[in-house]
């Protein structure tokens, strides 16, 4: 088996290290603008050998982990070069844009839409990990547009990486991931540029900084080189879902204005269920 990573970061990196595990003769190849992190993860063991986009005909696998700017000018030359067995997947956080950018390429077949709902705020070879996809769900957008062989050579890798599969139209896929990953996001951000404006003046209150800051603002640490293309190609989703939270952040500050205490209390009680809904999607 021969595995290209073009992007060696936390997701390309992490997938290299399970399937070596998973595949001990398999040849991971690396592929990766920054030659620090072709270094990197060579001397880490994420990869085993430097890969060329020449060499993509070859390939078993091609897995295309850039930030999703990037990859909507690469999957074309990716899949130019690819042999008629390959199968491509790409692994970002917006699916709709790099779906509409490949629809009438020739091997349009040879490529599966996906979305691995897992990671971490961390970036870069380093931030590779074994497991990282146990149990985690991997959204696949169009799976009728890619050759039903190459489907089952997809898939079989994805339950061997331990990944659920939930299949979603493109624009239904960036609709629901704006509410629960990149308004997360941003509010970490957001929250954080607060905080850090406040610190200026007031040394003290990092201080008091406990792990609630510090798991509310864990997401602000994440690369703003792969965020900025997401919230960029996302933009009409995002802005609907930010409108919807300032909205019910001004909601809150007026009854804080208004000292409505009960209403303040109903409002943190009913928001309470959302135990039982993370609770259901550990199950």
């Amino acid at each position: 088996m021969k595995i290209y990573i073009i992007g060696i970061g936390l997701i390309g990196g992490s997938m290299a290290l399970d399937i070596k595990a998973l595949h001990p003769n398999a040849t991971i190849c690396g592929i990766d603008a920054n030659e620090n992190h072709l270094k990197e993860a060579i001397a880490l063991g994420v990869v085993d050998v430097v890969g060329k986009m020449e060499d993509l005909v070859s390939a078993d696998f091609v897995i295309l982990s850039v930030p999703v700017d990037v990859a909507m000018v690469v999957l074309p030359t990716v899949l130019d070069a690819i042999g008629d067995d390959t199968i491509v997947f790409e692994v970002g956080s917006t699916k709709m844009p790099i779906c509409d950018a490949v629809a009438n390429h020739s091997k349009r077949r040879n490529f599966i839409a996906t979305h691995p709902i897992a990671g971490t705020e961390f970036s870069g070879p380093s931030a590779a990990i074994h497991g990282l996809f146990q149990g985690k769900t991997n959204i696949i957008c169009e799976v009728e547009k890619t050759a039903f062989k190459l489907q089952e050579k997809a898939l079989e890798l994805f339950r061997e990486l331990g990944m659920r599969i939930r299949y979603m139209e493109p624009k239904s896929h960036d609709k629901h991931i704006a509410y629960v990953s990149h308004l997360s996001h941003i509010s970490s951000f957001m929250l954080g540029k607060t905080v850090i404006n406040k610190e200026k003046h007031e040394q003290d209150i990092f201080d008091m900084a406990g792990s609630g800051f510090e798991s509310t603002v864990r997401l602000a640490k994440s690369s703003p080189a792969m965020w900025t293309p997401i919230f960029k190609q996302n933009r009409k989703q995002v802005v609907k879902t930010l409108e919807e939270y300032i909205s019910n952040l001004t909601q809150f500050k007026d009854l804080l204005i208004n000292e409505d205490y009960n209403a303040i209390f109903e409002e943190m009680e009913s928001v309470n269920r959302i135990k039982e809904i993370l609770n259901g999607m550990k199950k």
